[in-house]
């Protein structure tokens, strides 16, 4: 699609609901672009649909690979904390002829897709952060004291 097309329906996509800026509309592109990628589909025609479910987690890898730890910041500035305002986006893009969709596709397929604290600072958190709170507060293990090779074995 060419980009000068894709601007003058996003000014008018805006102006009908203003709820995401224009950049967020040009990184639900970008990510669609990564994920058509990322699973190996075709730059045109039938064979290039994804599913929901497919989208949620291209944008998710998108974003955490060109926001890094602030990818989550990026997104709830641009109005984008949960799955479903992807959906809204894309059928925004979709009712003005700018993506394209199946008979099953729908904006339910957005729904609870992911948690955003567990999708963009997860990944950041040191790994002790992950753990059970039981397992947390663990000490570590001591290290054994390593034996010289001059030392008897017992």
């Amino acid at each position: 699609m060419k980009r000068h097309r894709f601007e003058e329906i996003l000014d008018q996509i805006i102006k009908k609901d203003p709820r995401y800026p224009a950049d967020a509309y040009r990184f639900l592109r970008q990510g669609l672009d990564f994920t058509v990628r990322m699973l190996g589909k075709p730059d045109q025609g039938p064979g290039r649909h994804i599913t929901g479910q497919e989208l949620l987690e291209g944008i998710r890898l998108c974003a955490l690979q060109e926001f890094g730890p602030i990818a989550g910041t990026v997104l709830r500035t641009w109005g984008i904390t949960r799955t479903e305002d992807f959906g809204e986006m894309v059928f925004n893009l979709v009712n003005n002829g700018l993506l394209g969709k199946t008979e099953k596709d729908s904006k339910e397929d957005f729904a609870g897709g992911y948690d955003f604290q567990s999708a963009f600072t997860a990944p950041f958190l040191p790994v002790s952060a992950h753990l059970p709170p039981e397992a947390a507060s663990e000490a570590p293990p001591k290290p054994r004291a390593r034996r010289r090779k001059s030392e008897p074995q017992p």
